[in-house]
């Protein structure tokens, strides 16, 4: 006979994963976030000790995209061949060096050399632990997995603004300035994290010793079920490189890079714009930061429910956007305090955009590419993250308003809602039709 209801050694595998390696995932994610973005709130402390001005702030806060787009590809390709376990965590303990490296800082080049080999040195985090969900977790579990992932990179920036802001009133302490003990304690802490990491990630469902044997059989015929849906006899033949270059995975790099332009320059300049707010230290600045990030995290945990059970997920990417687009474009008609408000709105958008864009990319890519295909749309959507910031610095450098930096970057986020529906997915199953298996 056919059961109906659900497996109850699959359910019962997933809740041990999402128990068990979800969080410290999640955890390093966090960490990696906060390295990568700690970097906003210096920006100020740069120029007055450096001489680093708007512009070279920005070309250097993104040329850590354009490191990480070279290595990504090669990085997601050694973890596939390495596991989870040993890759994840090199690439934490080499992040963290670099990051406390940047604490000897002396001028625009030594900034440029360290935020370039710090993209080098995270190349392949991000999309190694997408990837990783494709091994652990069938379609209909990975939007949930995917936001909460994903919350973490917008928990990091709640966490980062305070604890970056209170490090930075250490100035002067042991005669070290504020912002280098930032770095070199925000990184220090990413290297023990990646050290205590490699003793409890697991790489494959069959090395888990905390799943059951029925478990672990009820977890991979459900992963293998999922793999069948995206493995394409079609294209057997065909080598990777075509398929990696194809056009719909082109379509989801840049839909990938709309949602990295305005993400990121959000991201670098919130600092700088709710520092205009009259009366506020580093530290508040901090805490204020933190607010639009609390807004998408409530958003994207919502729609990824919602999302898991209907399948539909191209609307909700294109709803995101121009979300996204509307908060932007509204924190450049008003005063600071308005600006927050809106930033609230677009931190939102673009967030849940990229919740639900994930699995959708991951269930349109075919099996035999899914490693390479992951990065190269993070690879080459994070070179947003370079050009949003970038542009935004030099249009502040020349006009002394972030204005029309923005005003740009809302306009890419509309044409690109605009493309969504170009993507062709697979038919995604509702999380309600995940049944067990025949028994005879």
């Amino acid at each position: 006979m056919t059961l109906s209801s659900e497996n109850p050694a699959y359910r019962s595998a997933v809740k041990k994963f999402f128990r068990r390696m979800l969080p410290l995932v999640v955890f390093m994610l966090v960490i990696n976030q906060m390295d990568r973005t700690n970097v906003g709130f210096v920006q100020t402390h740069f120029k007055t000790d450096l001489g680093i001005g708007a512009a070279a702030f920005g070309l250097g806060a993104g040329l850590f995209f354009v490191g990480y787009a070279i290595f990504e590809v090669p990085s997601n390709m050694l973890l596939e061949r390495f596991g989870a376990r040993v890759w994840l965590t090199r690439i934490m303990i080499t992040w963290g060096v670099v990051v406390a490296a940047t604490a000897f800082t002396s001028n625009a080049t030594t900034f440029y050399l360290l935020r370039f080999l710090l993209g080098v040195a995270e190349a392949g985090f991000f999309p190694g632990v997408i990837y990783y969900f494709t091994k652990w977790l069938p379609n209909a579990e990975r939007g949930r997995a995917t936001a909460i992932f994903l919350g973490g990179s917008a928990s990091a920036y709640i966490v980062t603004g305070p604890i970056s802001g209170a490090l930075l009133e250490m100035h002067g302490l042991g005669g070290i300035a504020g912002w280098k003990w930032m770095f070199l304690l925000e990184g220090g802490f990413s290297v023990v994290i990646g050290i205590v990491a490699g003793f409890f990630l697991v790489s494959r469902v069959k090395d888990a010793k905390w799943l059951t044997d029925e478990e672990k059989s009820a977890l991979s015929a459900a992963i293998e079920r999922d793999e069948a849906v995206r493995s394409d006899k079609k294209t057997a033949s065909v080598p990777r490189w075509k398929l990696v270059t194809n056009p719909q995975v082109l379509l989801l790099c840049w839909l990938f890079f709309a949602m990295s332009l305005t993400g990121y320059a959000i991201t670098f300049w919130l600092p700088s714009i709710v520092k205009k707010i009259p009366d506020t230290s580093d530290f508040m600045v901090g805490l204020l930061s933190a607010i639009p990030w609390i807004c998408a995290i409530v958003a994207m945990y919502t729609l990824a429910w919602y999302t898991d059970r209907t399948g539909k997920r191209r609307p909700w990417v294109a709803v995101g956007l121009v979300l996204g687009a509307a908060g932007t474009f509204l924190a450049t008609v008003g005063p600071p305090w308005f600006a927050l408000v809106a930033l609230c709105l677009g931190a939102t958008g673009f967030k849940c955009a990229a919740s639900a864009f994930w699995p959708l990319a991951q269930h349109s890519l075919d099996l035999k590419i899914a490693a390479a295909g992951i990065a190269l749309i993070n690879s080459l959507g994070n070179l947003g993250g370079f050009v949003g910031p970038t542009v935004v610095g030099a249009v502040e450098e020349s006009t002394g308003s972030t204005a029309g930096g923005l005003y740009a970057l809302s306009i890419v986020s509309v044409l690109a809602a605009g493309t969504v529906f170009l993507v062709r997915a697979r038919h995604v199953p509702a999380r309600s039709r995940v049944t067990a298996p025949v028994v005879q």
